[in-house]
């Protein structure tokens, strides 16, 4: 292939590609690299890749071309290198890319130079958030920021499976706000949304990172446990209680509190969604019947 077929092929690929000899002079640039930086081939040829142009950021907003530069390093020892970095638009904003350097050596195997290859990323960052914010959409309770209902189920389905094919026990913890339409009916909606809130955060603040805490529906809340016994579930059922308790919010002068009635239980041999639930929201009604604020446990 000749040297001007050849450059033709970079030229229309649509990743950005660019050459550099081994000051870091640019001495090829394609169309590529022009649509993601914004930058003419006549304005970076010759120039110092480093010289305002491409100014590459890590996540930590470390810049490359001062500390860590993917290039000189593959020029310095013949080694390529991929990373995900932000490069500088010409417009002044970062754009996400995948790096790929790779060393230009001589028939000898001299290193003369190196070539950087960068895909533009925000295309996948876009849908990876696109996606992220479907999937808060689907499984995240809008007002209090834990799962809502539909990752309650999902998630019990997930525990009950692993609990029938590989033992592994979980408990479940079923509460409901004491009195709490009373308390809107006394303070409005909008105070009994902070509530909600206020408990929601609570729980889920103490929960371990597997713990699962799910708003069941109005102001029942659903807690999945997994790897506990007996000891522990009924321990951390009244701490649930307490912390509800102890919580609280100011209405102008006033300490706004509210308590929370509690079931709690361990799965059985032979439970579904709908038995575990029933049973613990029986258990829940128990703690309502023998005065509020308590945890029964069966």
């Amino acid at each position: 292939m000749s040297e001007i077929a050849y450059e033709s092929l970079l030229d229309n690929l649509f990743d950005g590609v660019y050459f550099v000899d081994l000051n870091k002079r640019i001495t090829f640039w394609n169309k590529g690299a022009e649509r993601i930086t914004g930058f003419s081939k006549d304005e970076v040829m010759g120039s110092c890749c480093a010289n305002n142009i491409l100014r590459h950021i890590d996540n930590n907003g470390r810049e490359l071309c001062i500390e860590g530069c993917p290039l000189t390093a593959t020029i310095l020892d013949g080694k390529p290198r991929q990373s995900d970095v932000f490069l500088h638009h010409k417009s002044g904003h970062r754009v996400p890319v995948s790096v790929r350097t790779s060393p230009v050596r001589e028939a000898n195997g001299d290193v003369t130079g190196a070539v950087e290859i960068f895909t533009d990323n925000s295309s996948s960052i876009q849908i990876l958030t696109e996606l992220e914010g479907l999937k808060k959409e689907a499984y995240v309770d809008a007002l209090t920021g834990v799962g809502n209902r539909r990752y309650g189920e999902m998630s019990l389905t997930t525990r009950l499976f692993e609990w029938e094919t590989h033992s592994e026990p979980f408990g479940v913890l079923f509460l409901d706000i004491d009195h709490f339409k009373l308390f809107n009916d006394n303070y409005g909606h909008k105070t009994g949304d902070d509530v909600l809130i206020m408990v929601g955060k609570s729980i889920s603040s103490s929960m371990r990172k597997l713990d699962v805490v799910s708003r069941w529906g109005g102001e029942e809340f659903m807690l999945l446990l997994p790897n506990i016994t007996s000891d522990v579930l009924s321990k951390i059922a009244e701490r649930t209680r307490l912390l509800i308790e102890h919580s609280f919010i100011m209405a102008g002068s006033e300490k706004l509190r509210v308590t929370a009635s509690i079931g709690a239980t361990l799965a059985i041999p032979n439970d579904s969604a709908e038995t575990v639930i029933h049973r613990a929201d029986s258990l829940m009604y128990e703690s309502k019947a023998s005065g509020r604020n308590k945890v029964t446990q069966g």
